[in-house]
């Protein structure tokens, strides 16, 4: 409770998402920061850069010729037991692709902001999230949040996560490109002492050493690379339960938590919407509306998405009639094509959850959604209840 009064009585101060992003780097005294700009994270490393050059912060900022290398002298550092941090959007985090398993792969636990945004082609600049979920099996925990204070808090949490011994996985953090990014809100920042207190360093463990030389990414034949695969698996699967303790720590120290799913507005509803990032931030807004028109609608806010908890979204959905996913990713030709929606359909199937299941594919390449479309993406989910829509809704599209 001291610790929850000590938050209340600190003044908030006004920071874009990516700045909130760059001053949780700088309060956890990261060592280096590898930076490429790329419309819309470019911000995030400026502000770091900034940080470095007035004295704020003592790392070792990289400047290098593209994302790929961005993720590759972040690696390399992480693997001397460098506290590394990086951040990406887009066509860079789709160039840093073949980096992301070598990271995976090789335990680094490396933590990276995405401030989510399309992928060409056409060339698009606008936020959608076909980026992050183009990255979704690479063996990363990925964190969604859908506030500029939850995106400093989640920074703070991920370098916990990553670097705990029975972890040991990189983390992205993603935030919506613009929408988010470039918004400015009120967040509490920590004092650095604070800050490295919850999440101390905790060196990469068998980290590159002249003096004691050890060998990293051998070729490995066949009799070993499965189970070296497997290791990571069984390093995932206990990440739903230390993230939750590692956010329980969070609010005892800072008066702030999150959990890793949210459910807004359940009690009583027959129906959820599953949405992430800006837009569950906006149907917290709508919801209290559509409940006046008597749409018994909740919000499932995902937050951790890898590994999908999925004993959350079972206890959350056992007893709703309809379940509507809106992505703003398209998974092409797959039975539904929203990436989110076609996973939770395996789910469903495994765990014979009976409410009904609508694919809504909205916002692509940041397509205009105002509150009436929350409103009638509300009013479809609870039409859902009693009636099948087709695999996938493109929302809003022209045909």
């Amino acid at each position: 409770m001291e610790a929850a009064q000590e938050v209340k009585s600190k003044r908030p101060i006004p920071l874009s998402t990516n700045y909130a992003v760059a001053h949780a780097a700088k309060d956890l005294d990261v060592d280096v920061v590898a930076a490429y700009p790329i419309t819309p994270q470019t911000t995030v490393v400026e502000k770091l850069s900034e940080f470095v050059a007035n004295g704020e912060l003592d790392a070792e900022f990289i400047h290098v010729e593209s994302e790929h290398s961005a993720l590759s002298a972040t690696l390399a550092a992480s693997l001397t037991g460098a506290r590394a941090f990086t951040a990406t959007a887009s066509q860079g985090l789709a160039l840093m692709h073949e980096m992301l398993h070598v990271a995976s792969g090789l335990r680094a636990p490396i933590v990276m902001s995405v401030a989510m945004r399309a992928l060409s082609a056409p060339i698009s600049i606008w936020n959608d999230q076909a980026d992050i979920f183009n990255a979704r099996d690479a063996g990363w925990i990925i964190y969604f949040v859908h506030t500029a204070q939850e995106a400093y808090d989640t920074v703070i949490q991920a370098y916990r996560l990553a670097e705990d011994r029975g972890v040991m996985l990189p983390v992205m953090v993603g935030y919506d490109g613009y929408v988010m990014s470039h918004t400015t809100e009120p967040v509490v920042v920590e004092d650095r002492a604070s800050v490295l207190k919850f999440a101390p360093k905790r060196p990469y463990p068998y980290r590159l050493d002249p003096d004691k030389p050890v060998t990293i990414g051998p070729i490995v034949p066949p009799e070993y690379y499965y189970e070296l695969k497997y290791q990571q698996v069984k390093a995932m699967e206990g990440v739903p339960e230390k993230a939750e303790d590692v956010d329980r720590e969070f609010q005892k120290a800072f008066g702030r938590g999150y959990g890793i799913m949210e459910c807004y507005m359940c009690e009583g509803a027959d129906a959820l919407i599953v949405a992430n990032a800006s837009y569950a931030a906006t149907l917290k807004s709508v919801l209290p509306d559509a409940w006046r028109e008597g749409l018994k609608v909740g919000l499932l806010r995902l937050r951790l998405y890898r590994p999908f908890p999925a004993k959350h979204f079972v206890n959350y959905t056992s007893n709703v009639k309809s379940v509507l996913v809106i992505d703003r990713a398209i998974s092409y030709g797959a039975p539904y094509q929203g990436p989110l929606a076609n996973e939770i359909a395996g789910l469903k199937v495994r765990e014979d959850l009976g409410f009904n299941l609508t694919s809504a594919v909205a916002g692509i390449g940041q397509r205009a959604m105002e509150p009436e479309d929350f409103l009638a993406l509300a009013r479809l989910a609870w039409e859902a209840r009693t009636r099948k829509y087709p695999e996938t809704i493109f929302y809003g599209v022209r045909e």
